[in-house]
């Protein structure tokens, strides 16, 4: 079976529910309190679909602004990011739509980019619209999903849409081997770290590596 390694990364602001995804997609859990991350950690997941095998490398991003300046290190050379805002806080919105200028502007050219709203189990606290943030994401080509952590509504949607959307070259033959165990990888010129600090929020501790 073909096997496809993908970076790719998750910004927005801090609170949104980055790391909550992550945890549902890598781990099917949820955990009420998520403590930040400092500057950003690392997960993989390993997918089967339409008879492919996608090794997704993911790169979940410190949403505070003291961090915004180490971005470039997570989303440089990534193949695709999901960009996420929280449906019930209406500034996590315009925040978003910065950081795919940014991702526009500094990223590879070809980067597919997603564009999550997150929290959607919360929709009488809803401030943004899903008629605004859809017609967004398909004028700048983007996919668009609303996503919850806490039901698992779309979790793996969005990351099996991103995998269809991706070129379909640079496969390469399975072995049969484990690329990598959870929180072990790091890119070069990083450092790992065992500290998080504060409640976002967003879900529960990981176990994983933080990387700054």
């Amino acid at each position: 079976m073909a096997v496809k390694e993908i970076k790719l990364c998750l910004l927005g602001e801090s609170g949104v529910g980055k790391s909550s995804i992550v945890l549902r997609f890598v781990r099917d859990q949820y955990k009420e309190c998520l403590e930040s991350t400092i500057g950003a950690s690392f997960m993989t997941k390993r997918v089967v679909l339409d008879e492919k095998t996608f090794i997704f490398q993911i790169w979940d991003t410190a949403g505070q602004e003291k961090y915004r300046s180490l971005a470039p290190m997570y989303y440089r050379g990534a193949a695709a990011a999901i960009v996420v805002y929280d449906i019930t806080r209406e500034s996590s919105f315009p925040a978003a739509q910065e950081w795919v200028k940014e991702l526009q502007r500094m990223a590879s050219g070809n980067i597919v980019i997603a564009v999550a709203g997150n929290k959607c189990d919360l929709e009488d606290l809803r401030e943004v619209s899903t008629v605004e943030a859809k017609a967004y994401a398909e004028n700048i080509g983007a996919i668009y999903v609303e996503t919850s952590a806490l039901t698992a509504v779309n979790i793996q949607h969005v990351f099996e849409e991103i995998a269809r959307k991706l070129p379909a070259d640079d496969f390469t033959p399975s072995m049969g081997t484990s690329y990598y165990l959870h929180g072990t990888a790091r890119e070069p010129g990083t450092r790992r770290a065992q500290e998080k600090k504060g409640c976002c929020g967003g879900g529960g501790k990981r176990n994983s590596d933080i990387i700054y």
